[in-house]
């Protein structure tokens, strides 16, 4: 139990109360925006415009898209929203609260439009729901509603996109697999392939799926793209050419990349934040609506955590700063952005959602969860 203390406490003090055990840690997961099929886990089909807790104190980590996944600090996996067998629990049924997928040693998530990955504290890395174009790295295309696993056993860190999937061993190498269509897959090629294939280099250390295009970060702090880069330049090159090999977007102090449909962000070392490709919704947070094939810099040096989400052809973005706040902009048609819906179906700015103890975020289709971590 939560011990009472009066006065004010500086930093250290809260340290000594926690790690002595008089303060409880809560992570609360918090979820907003459309929820026609349950996705908030609300236990209900009920949209909100803002943020409504999902019960629980103990939310480590997720993931979303049209789907939910998340992970509890005992490592136990759960999950809710559409499933096309996406959800992990041997059937297609919605699910508008969390339901848990066996196991108690997961790690990573990563929910993508009709698939999901996770990995486990063992580095075995594991796959379900849609296996079109071969997505699930299973070298078939047959669909799994249940999490099966990807050959190996030194897997890292993961993205599942639309319709393919990415993954980093603990060797720094890059595998890639599923359609490959727009080169989204780094091959130099437009092959789908349905078995893990790698992506040259051993010195990768982040990765990011976005729709039809790939991202990924070297320890040097280089940035490359590859993939679909249509008219709106969402690979941030400075083109509309679509690349089956990695290219380096200029710059070497990138910390972070996420992206969406069809816009991008990214923060730097330094904790400035850019962004880049599609702005009909003002997703790219410039106080504008004008698509920018290169990355332009959102005001700002002390961002921290970054999610691109889908809006109904559009996007939307939130992020953290690091002193807890949240801030969400672009499309707001189904109140993911938690601001006001009314006339204002949209916001060019970051505007601040109000709270301050904030951590980690993901931005789906249409809707948005967020961690907070406290003490009591």
């Amino acid at each position: 139990m939560a011990t009472t203390r009066k006065g004010v406490w500086d930093l250290q003090q809260v340290r000594d109360q926690y790690l002595a055990g008089e303060w409880e840690a809560q992570n609360q997961l918090w979820s907003w925006g459309y929820n026609n099929i349950g996705q908030l886990g609300q236990n209900s089909t009920t949209s909100y415009s803002s943020p409504i807790q999902i019960p629980g104190t103990t939310w480590s980590s997720f993931s979303c898209n049209k789907h939910t996944l998340a992970t509890k600090t005992d490592g136990t996996l759960w999950s809710w929203g559409y499933n096309s067998g996406t959800l992990g629990q041997s059937n297609t049924t919605y699910y508008s609260s969390p339901v848990q997928i066996p196991g108690t040693t997961w790690s990573s998530i990563s929910g993508g439009y009709g698939h999901s990955l996770a990995t486990k504290t063992d580095n075995t890395l594991w796959a379900w729901g849609s296996n079109a174009q071969g997505r699930l790295g299973q070298n078939n295309t047959t669909q799994y509603s249940s999490p099966v696993q990807v050959p190996g056993t030194t897997w890292s860190s993961i993205s599942a996109g639309s319709v393919h999937s990415l993954a980093l061993k603990t060797d720094g190498t890059l595998w890639a697999w599923g359609g490959g269509a727009y080169g989204n897959l780094g091959q130099n090629n437009t092959t789908q392939y349905s078995s893990p294939r790698q992506i040259p280099g051993t010195t990768w250390s982040s990765v990011d799926c976005g729709s039809l295009r790939s991202f990924a970060i070297k320890t040097d702090g280089t940035l490359w793209g590859w993939g679909r880069n249509n008219q709106y330049g969402e690979l941030g090159l400075n083109n509309r050419t679509y690349y089956s090999s990695p290219v380096q977007i200029p710059g070497n102090t990138w910390s972070s990349v996420s992206s969406a449909l069809n816009h991008t962000l990214a923060t730097k070392t330094d904790g400035t934040l850019w962004a880049w490709g599609y702005n009909t919704r003002g997703e790219l947070g410039l106080n504008n609506r004008t698509y920018y094939s290169s990355p332009v810099q959102i005001p700002g040096t002390t961002w921290s955590s970054i999610s691109a989400g889908y809006a109904t052809g559009t996007g939307f973005s939130l992020a953290t700063k690091t002193d807890g706040t949240l801030w969400s902009w672009g499309s707001n048609n189904n109140g993911q952005l938690s601001q006001p819906t009314g006339s204002t179906v949209y916001y060019s700015s970051p505007t601040q959602i109000p709270g301050t103890t904030w951590s980690s975020i993901s931005a789906g289709n249409q809707f948005s969860l967020a961690l907070k971590s406290l003490v009591s």
